[in-house]
């Protein structure tokens, strides 16, 4: 079992925070995923039709999350929150694309609803997961570079276990250890929200919907919800 945790000075920080984290155990990577491959070709005839576009960096999602890096010292423009760089990246190529089937189902879910998402294998997890600032010894290898190491600046929101940094700039990239491959059999998705007053109920939404898309390759699935008012889960 793993509690992913807001610790304290996270949750006074940012008290309109809202993460789900929805969990899959027994996923099935390998098989074909028809609903999600719809998904994305959805997204992708809306896009090319005109009839939708990603949020932007002057949607209130986006700029709630510029807001959040700026105030710990991350430039969004340069460092763009995962949402932003996955709706631009669509944009300029009008596909967004393909990794393994349970990836390329939270980046739909993602950019359909301008929500960071991301994940994280829990059989490459080590002790639990905490969401806090960078005290700078940390330690952070991002995802396909397993060559490189980097140190989160003090103050920076982390997502972190007993090993090592999962995800630097809160929301920003994943690290190499713990990414969803084809083979990940148990994997915890997260969602998040900065500012649940307005997008709550989005990301309840958008949590279901990512549900929806794993329980036919799953043996089980799990919604939990972290906040200031309920921060830690077991999962």
């Amino acid at each position: 079992m793993t509690v992913f945790r807001i610790t304290p000075a996270v949750a006074d920080t940012f008290p309109d925070t809202l993460i789900a984290v929805v969990t899959a155990t027994g996923l099935r990577g390998g098989e074909p995923w028809p609903a999600t491959a719809a998904a994305l070709e959805d997204l992708e005839a809306q896009l090319a039709g005109g009839a939708w576009q990603p949020a932007d960096e002057n949607d209130p999602r986006i700029e709630a999350w510029h807001a959040a890096y700026r105030s710990f010292g991350t430039n969004p423009r340069r460092i763009r929150p995962s949402v932003d760089a996955l709706g631009r990246r669509m944009v300029k190529k009008g596909t967004l694309p393909r990794i393994n089937p349970a990836v390329d189902s939270y980046n739909s879910v993602s950019v359909r609803h301008g929500l960071p998402a991301g994940a994280f294998d829990l059989d490459h997890v080590t002790g639990d997961v905490d969401i806090r600032h960078a005290d700078g010894t940390e330690t952070f290898t991002p995802l396909g570079e397993p060559g490189t190491t980097e140190i989160p600046k003090p103050g920076e929101i982390i997502y972190t276990d007993a090993t090592d940094v999962l995800t630097r700039h809160w929301n920003h990239r994943d690290a190499h250890r713990t990414r969803v491959t084809e083979a990940s059999t148990h994997v915890a998705f997260v969602l998040e929200t900065v500012a649940a007053t307005r997008d709550g109920h989005l990301l309840k939404t958008a949590a279901d919907e990512l549900q929806t898309l794993l329980e036919p390759h799953c043996e089980r699935s799990t919604v939990h919800h972290l906040s200031p008012a309920h921060p830690d889960t077991t999962v």
